[in-house]
């Protein structure tokens, strides 16, 4: 049998990205967090963690964090059934983009949230990368752009978002007076979230354009709409995002007409329990009202 005081060990170092972090989080001492991965790969005689260059698991660490994330949510759906059993703690651990939780998520899912609480921990990730907190057994659903799902898990499409490359009129005035060119994207800075966003090589590419270019790294989607609006660069953004921006001419296209379109996707693993699989129900049934169809792609 399974020692799952050994399993929760292994979930909190991963969940919290480090032996001290995860001993604090379980009320342990480090030392003793440590003892119980060393016993629990032992047992297995195989490691569950690579220690360097970043902590993570192993193939079979991310089978056992897996099986570790269902067992809590199952013990937490009978916790539901039978209160007199004692009171879940547990939450909802879920990657999602940035974009998405600066615009649709919080309207899509706060009624789901209120009745009855449902808590959540949400890990922002890019959502061409997201499906990599799945594969590695850290989270209990993500989206993403990726239709592919990872071994025992199930997707679902749930829309799309649509992208403008948008600046401000002094910017473009400066950087892009006769429009989009070559010339003008070699020397124009562009807004880029991080090293993971390819949204705007996306767009590059259908001015057939291929070459390095300058860049600003903002790992924040309010950040992101900051800095264009003050002029440093133009960048990929939400349309739904500045609505109120675009019509009042602080922001305006580079490129009217010209737009990328982003499809996303719901990744969840098949034994979850109830709640993740109501918080599905619940996603795909409102998430229609806030995103595109795929179809219209």
């Amino acid at each position: 049998m399974l020692d799952y005081k050994l399993l929760a060990a292994l979930a909190a170092v991963v969940d919290q990205q480090g032996f001290e972090r995860g001993a604090r989080h379980l009320g342990l001492t480090q030392s003793a967090v440590s003892q119980r991965i060393k016993l629990l790969e032992a047992r297995l005689g195989q490691p569950v963690l690579v220690r360097a260059p970043r902590l993570a698991p192993t193939a079979l660490g991310r089978r056992l964090l897996e099986h570790a994330r269902q067992v809590q949510w199952l013990e937490h759906d009978l916790l539901e059934q039978v209160p007199a059993l004692g009171e879940s703690k547990q939450r909802l651990r879920l990657a999602i983009n940035a974009d998405s939780l600066a615009t649709w998520w919080a309207p899509a899912v706060s009624e789901f949230c209120a009745r009855p609480p449902i808590l959540m921990e949400l890990l922002v990730e890019d959502q061409d990368v997201a499906l990599k907190r799945m594969r590695d057994g850290e989270v209990a659903g993500c989206i993403c752009a990726t239709p592919q799902p990872v071994q025992g898990a199930r997707v679902h499409p749930l829309g799309s978002m649509r992208y403008r490359a948008l600046a401000s009129p002094a910017y473009l005035a400066r950087h892009f007076p006769r429009g989009p060119s070559p010339e003008a994207f070699r020397t124009a800075p562009v807004i880029v979230y991080g090293p993971d966003d390819r949204l705007q090589h996306c767009y590059l590419a259908l001015h057939g354009f291929r070459e390095a270019f300058p860049h600003h790294l903002c790992p924040s989607s309010e950040g992101f709409v900051r800095l264009a609006l003050a002029g440093m660069g133009y960048g990929l953004i939400p349309e739904q995002q500045v609505t109120r921006e675009l019509e009042e001419g602080r922001l305006v296209d580079l490129d009217p007409g010209r737009h990328v379109e982003v499809p996303l996707y719901w990744h969840h693993w098949r034994h979850g329990g109830r709640t993740l699989d109501a918080l599905t129900s619940h996603l795909l049934a409102t998430a229609r009202q806030w995103l595109a169809p795929l179809d219209d792609r």
